[in-house]
């Protein structure tokens, strides 16, 4: 490989991870989402330890007669990654650099939105915002023609400093790696939308910091991303106060009490908590997101933010997955007759033998697979491992290469993993 192919391979995997995390994130703190915002902080620890999550290190229990939590997604009982307006406002930015690139506009975000999210999808200040554009803009603005109104009057809401941006931005800073301005530029172009002052800071920080982590270490990444803001505003006030608690196991506490009477979805309080768990745990994603999601505020928005951030710094997204406990959960999900696959594509560790591990230790059967890469459609080669009860269920395979020779096993659990015996 070229070295340029390299490092295009590098950043695709980081992206991937960025994905996985904000995914895994968000469906971490989707289940206490509700819970935490109308009843606070000591309702969600109440309920965390009576179900065994706290500190919150894997997907939360369930217990059911606790009203409002989210069943689909407790330990146990996922199956898939539950629809949420995060992910949404994900997929909605990425559509939207394909089709524009970096020249995307606001009047683009706001014909995506009309175009793609339902109304009844949006919340607080978009919904705000949506509601402006339905009874304002030409009939004509969503295939392309001019709004007809100043789209500024759809930022002009109670809401515009809520979180609703911040959770909009972490794409633009995945595509824009060691470019942390144009990362800024891109998720304004989004945010001011629907918001302004502090509602626009916090999002454009988490973008620039998403695109500074590429390429930079943790601390000059921070500091490349506050760049970005002003100064002396509410949103860089709250970085430097998570920045300032990081490791500090207080941190949510004093956040919290930092920010108390502010509306639990409020972007200064969740910014601040954000960077306070990301920059705690820099070495474990499972901390991170789940420091994130344990405490409290908008449980499901700041574990995705965090998830994603931690994803594009550059490490592989967690050893706690691809543990003997973990594949307890993997087992009672899976349907009878079902395969579980595993991709193992990395440049620096080999992971095959730890899924062999996983597939012996659970009595299970195991195949490597092997995909093509495609250049001219910039897809990379891959490596999978499908895991299933019989190695009957794993014949007759139609992908292009099954390996006949399986590594020595290696297994993690909970308690003890090591990646000197998998690095490359």
């Amino acid at each position: 490989m070229t070295e340029h192919e390299i490092r295009t391979d590098a950043l695709s995997q980081r992206i991937r991870r960025a994905w996985q995390g904000r995914i895994s994130g968000c469906q971490l703190g989707k289940p206490v989402e509700t819970l935490s915002m109308l009843q606070g902080y000591d309702a969600l620890r109440n309920y965390l330890t009576s179900v065994d999550s706290f500190p919150v290190r894997d997907y939360i229990g369930f217990r059911d007669d606790v009203a409002g939590i989210q069943r689909t997604c407790c330990r146990g009982e996922l199956t898939r990654s539950e629809p949420d307006d995060d992910i949404n406002y994900s997929v909605i930015a990425l559509l939207l650099l394909e089709a524009h690139g970096a020249q995307m506009t606001t009047a683009d975000v706001a014909r995506a939105w009309m175009n793609l999210l339902p109304a009844g999808a949006t919340f607080t200040a978009e919904r705000a915002a949506y509601r402006v554009l339905l009874q304002r803009a030409r009939d004509r603005f969503t295939g392309g023609g001019e709004p007809g109104f100043d789209l500024a009057e759809c930022s002009d809401n109670r809401f515009n400093e809520w979180i609703g941006a911040q959770i909009r931005a972490d794409v633009y800073g995945w595509v824009c790696s060691g470019r942390p301005a144009l990362a800024a530029d891109l998720a304004r172009r989004d945010a001011t939308l629907s918001h302004r002052d502090d509602g626009v800071h916090g999002a454009v920080f988490v973008a620039a910091l998403g695109a500074a982590l590429a390429d930079s270490n943790p601390t000059n990444a921070l500091a490349k991303a506050l760049d970005q803001i002003p100064s002396a505003s509410g949103a860089a006030k709250a970085v430097r106060l998570g920045a300032d608690l990081a490791g500090n196991s207080n941190g949510g506490a004093t956040i919290r009490s930092h920010y108390d009477g502010m509306s639990p979805v409020h972007t200064l309080n969740n910014l601040a908590l954000v960077v306070w768990a990301l920059f705690s745990h820099l070495d474990d994603f499972g901390a991170a997101i789940g420091d994130a999601v344990g405490a409290g505020l908008d449980t499901d928005c700041n574990g995705a933010t965090v998830g994603g951030l931690w994803g594009i710094q550059g490490d592989a997204i967690p050893t706690h997955l691809l543990t003997r406990e973990a594949m307890r959960t993997y087992r009672a999900a899976l349907a009878p007759g079902g395969i579980m696959a595993f991709h193992v594509s990395n440049l620096f560790l080999d992971l095959r033998p730890v899924v062999a591990g996983l597939a012996a230790d659970a009595g299970f059967a195991c195949v490597e697979v092997h995909g093509a890469g495609d250049p001219a459609s910039q897809r990379n080669a891959s490596v999978w491992m499908l895991v299933a009860e019989t190695h009957a269920l794993l014949e007759g395979d139609s992908a292009p290469s099954v390996g006949t020779a399986l590594p020595s096993p290696v297994l993690w659990t909970d308690d003890y993993s090591s990646l000197w015996k998998v690095l490359k």
